[in-house]
């Protein structure tokens, strides 16, 4: 779809084929130029470092790797793979369905691995892998082939791990006389401009205060200006206009709705396991509230970092430092995996994979079965990484209340308890042997390591042992709860059984409601378990706790956290070395989050990639200035974003004249450097809540349990279902939760285009906005073309922000002249929600 201001009328009476047609030819731009995008390879190689060749390795390659081929076939190189075996090729790049590789761990037809199907997750990934081209990263070797070098602190070179530079921005008076005299409106322009400049490019003119109205209103609080806003702005004649608008769009309870969402997609927020089961989590939504609440705030980032990674050891007084260790529960978990032992490997290797990219920018993860391939990462590094969180402990009810709360719902606890001691105690009775049956079964379903591990007393049992036992109690519970007492009890107890629990309904009402908790976690032992690396026999020695090599080769230095001396305090050494001023990686990894979200495109475009496979910093000096300027600001996001939206470069106009254009895409295609403001569509989030917001829909509540996105609620408040998405979200490009999406994918398809014209959310959308029109109309006189052209101008300043020109309005008048005027005001909203000035930002 392509942005043509000021051009509606080739919407009007023609809209869904005019949209099917942009939608169309963009779909196929988007899959051609997915092959040449450095950041879609980057991902793609994450993905098969992650999830492919270690299942490769762990069950495939034992009878087709080096030592041995069964069929002919090896699996260890691109090259092998594609050369197949005796029968021939076993991948189709781009087809799974047609590789006998997908068919066979599919178990349709030969059944591979011959020793078990591949669990589901495991059968997706190679699926997904093999849909995506089965990319082979280019210099990667079979594993037969001789280990890379070890990793010394010489590897260091790579720009990513060197200390940050101490640069100042480029002189203004250097420009004096020049015709950029004046140009720069903070230090961010002198890096801007000298790298235009030096490229023999110019920048953009200034936009208008239209565009930066709404541009800026959408940046720093994700929803359209209202025609009021706009107003306010435009006659405001004073200098700092614009400043003033950007400080009461920061200091909006909005601002932090809309930047939480960022920072939870970087975080793989979700509201739901995964998997097959993908049970809901009722308490999830606290941390959601946590992230929105302390960005509202403007806590400083090194806080921010530490309680999530370590807030228990931090501080564990601090109710926000107790919901904010949620972030190391929130990825996927499958409650039905009576391989316990496997799935606690599997969840440490998930939170060390998110940790090293959402805050050191490396996708450590290649690392977990050999040494990194590219990465200066050795193998022992990704296990001193994960040693940090070795000990921890999920737990499902952190205390959120305080003493007088407690002490409060202890009292009326107390009363409901003695009101009802001897019916419950009829109950337990004739309940005892039908649970006591159940949860035999239950346990059962474990291997006999697993049932004497869950019948002894944790003090019995070693810290490691205690973890698992813990995990295996989970799903006994899980099980328990699923399955009802009554569809167990025997029909001639049932009776009997139903009336006393009739009985016991009747104290309900002075039964207090459950206190407040959430999903966190806390240390097994003030002693941790050991971290060694998985099938390496030479590896006896537990691994200690401590960071990439290449920065810090030295363990790490562990002390029993003053406020919480039962942990192991492992997780806030972690934290504070993440926060040290010097460490090269985490600020540069922060403040490039948010040059993206504001410019379109990080420095480092590889927002979760800082290794070589990323890119590299299209301004690397200023990338290192705004380093240094954010930890002297107190590390604020505030500040940070107040300076760059204030920008010269920020406030270029997306539109240049067709020969400048040209010009420049000869030297800088990508718009790497910023000769103009690039054109952008709405997340899926921010063209949802527009849509409720054009309508008058949007609900004025914030946080709390989760809401249905049916409903009105405001997007980042609506429930994240891995499984089960919200068809618009899911449309238009929100991530599945399931891994770090540090950028989110754009993409342009058909479908897109038929839920906007055919879904009945958005033909809802557009009949809430015609009902409004009516409404803001009704003052107008009766005449039905003064009413008519009054709809029309009230429908483009509540959808895009500005009046419509002449040309629009005759369109918009020719529309509406029709017989049924209810049902042409209700497509003509809908053709504005559907236009490309509505969905795009410039």
């Amino acid at each position: 779809m392509v942005l043509v201001p000021r051009t509606w009328s080739r919407w009007l009476g023609a809209a869904a084929c005019a949209a099917m047609a942009a939608l169309g030819a963009g779909a196929s731009a988007s899959a051609e130029g997915d092959a040449a995008d450095p950041r879609v390879e980057a991902e793609r190689t994450r993905f098969f470092e992650q999830e492919v060749r270690p299942l490769l390795v762990a069950k495939c390659q034992s009878c087709h790797g080096p030592d041995k081929q069964k069929g002919g076939l090896r699996l260890d190189s691109r090259e092998a793979l594609l050369r197949g075996g005796e029968t021939g090729a076993v991948v189709e790049p781009g087809k799974p369905g047609e590789s006998p590789l997908v068919q066979a761990v599919r178990y349709e037809g030969l059944e591979m691995p011959p020793t078990g199907k591949l669990e589901a997750a495991q059968v997706a990934a190679l699926a997904r892998w093999v849909a995506d081209g089965a990319a082979w990263p280019a210099g990667t070797t079979p594993a037969d082939a001789p280990r890379p070098a070890k990793v010394e602190k010489a590897d260091g070179s790579f720009w990513s791990f060197r200390p940050l530079k101490d640069v100042a921005p480029p002189d203004p008076q250097a420009l004096a006389g020049t015709p950029w005299d004046g140009w720069a409106r903070n230090p961010i322009d002198g890096f801007v401009l000298k790298g235009l400049l030096e490229s023999g490019l110019t920048p953009a003119p200034e936009a208008s205060k239209l565009a930066l109205v709404r541009r800026a209103t959408f940046d720093l609080i994700g929803l359209p200006p209202t025609p009021e806003e706009v107003d306010g702005f435009l006659a405001d004649d004073r200098a700092d206009a614009y400043e003033r608008l950007v400080d009461r769009l920061l200091a909006s309870p909005r601002y932090g709705e809309r930047w939480g969402r960022h920072w939870l997609d970087v975080v793989r927020y979700a509201e739901s396991d995964g998997y097959n089961a993908d049970a809901y989590r009722p308490e999830a939504w606290r941390y959601r509230d946590y992230v929105v609440r302390s960005l509202d705030a403007d806590k400083p980032y090194d806080r921010f970092l530490a309680e999530q990674v370590a807030g228990d050891e931090l501080d564990p007084s601090d109710v926000d430092a107790r919901i904010a260790t949620g972030f190391l529960r929130l990825g996927p978990y499958e409650a039905n995996q009576r391989n316990v032992r496997g799935q606690w490997a599997d969840i440490l290797n998930e939170i060390t994979d998110v940790v090293g990219e959402a805050f050191l920018g490396l996708s450590v993860g290649c690392a977990r079965c050999h040494d990194h391939k590219f990465d200066p990462i050795a193998q022992a590094d990704y296990y001193r990484l994960q040693a940090f969180f070795t000990p921890i402990l999920p737990v499902d009810s952190v205390p959120l209340w305080t003493d007088a709360q407690k002490a409060e719902h202890d009292a009326k606890l107390a009363v409901w308890e003695q009101a009802t001691a001897e019916i419950r105690g009829r109950i337990a009775d004739l309940e005892k042997p039908y649970r006591d049956k159940l949860a035999h079964d239950i346990v059962a379903k474990f291997t006999p390591d697993l049932q004497a591990l869950l019948d002894r007393a944790d003090a019995e049992i070693p810290p490691y042992d205690r973890q698992i036992k813990a995990l295996a109690y989970r799903q006994v519970v899980l099980d328990r709860d699923e399955k009802p007492i009554a569809g167990t009890i025997r029909p001639e107890d049932r009776p009997r059984w139903q009336a006393m629990i009739d009985d016991l309904k009747k104290s309900d009402a002075i039964k207090p409601a459950p206190l407040p908790v959430a999903l966190g976690v806390r240390d097994v032992d003030p002693e941790a378990p050991p971290t060694r690396i998985p099938g390496n026999r030479r590896a006896a020695e537990p691994i200690d706790p401590g960071f990439p090599s290449v920065l810090d080769p030295s363990s790490a230095t562990i002390a029993p956290p003053p406020a919480a001396p039962g942990s192991t305090g492992r997780r806030l050494a972690l934290a504070e070395w993440l926060n040290r001023p010097d460490n090269p990686l985490t600020t540069r990894v922060v403040v490039n989050r948010a040059w993206q979200h504001h410019f379109g495109r990080g420095i480092v475009a590889t927002s979760n990639d800082f290794g070589k496979l990323g890119e590299a910093p299209s301004h690397p000096e200023l990338l290192d200035w705004l380093a240094r300027r954010f930890v002297a600001d107190g590390r604020r996001f505030k500040p940070l974003h107040r300076l760059m939206v204030t920008s010269a470069a920020y406030r270029q106009s997306a539109f240049r004249p067709e020969s400048e254009a040209e010009a420049a895409r000869l030297v800088d295609p990508g718009n790497r450097l910023l000769w103009k403001r690039p054109v952008r569509r709405l997340e899926a989030e921010a063209i949802r809540d527009a849509m409720l917001s054009a309508s008058g829909e949007l609900a004025d509540v914030r946080g709390g349990p989760a809401g249905d996105a049916k409903g009105p609620r405001r997007s980042v408040d609506c429930k994240v279902v891995r499984n089960t998405r919200d068809p618009v979200l899911d449309a238009f490009d929100a991530p599945d939760a399931f891994n770090s999406a540090g950028l989110r994918n754009t993409t342009t398809t058909v479908n897109q285009t038929l839920l906007l014209i055919n879904g009945p959310w958005a033909l809802d959308r557009a009949k809430a906005l015609s009902v409004r029109l009516d409404r803001l109309t009704a003052g107008t006189p009766d005449a039905q073309r003064a009413r008519d052209r009054a709809r029309i101008v009230r429908g483009f300043r509540l959808t895009v922000g500005r009046e419509p020109d002449d040309d629009e309005t005759a369109a918009g008048l020719a529309f509406l002249d029709r017989a049924n005027k209810a049902l042409a005001l209700v497509d003509y909203c809908h053709v504005l929600l559907n236009a490309s000035e509505f969905l795009y930002v410039d």
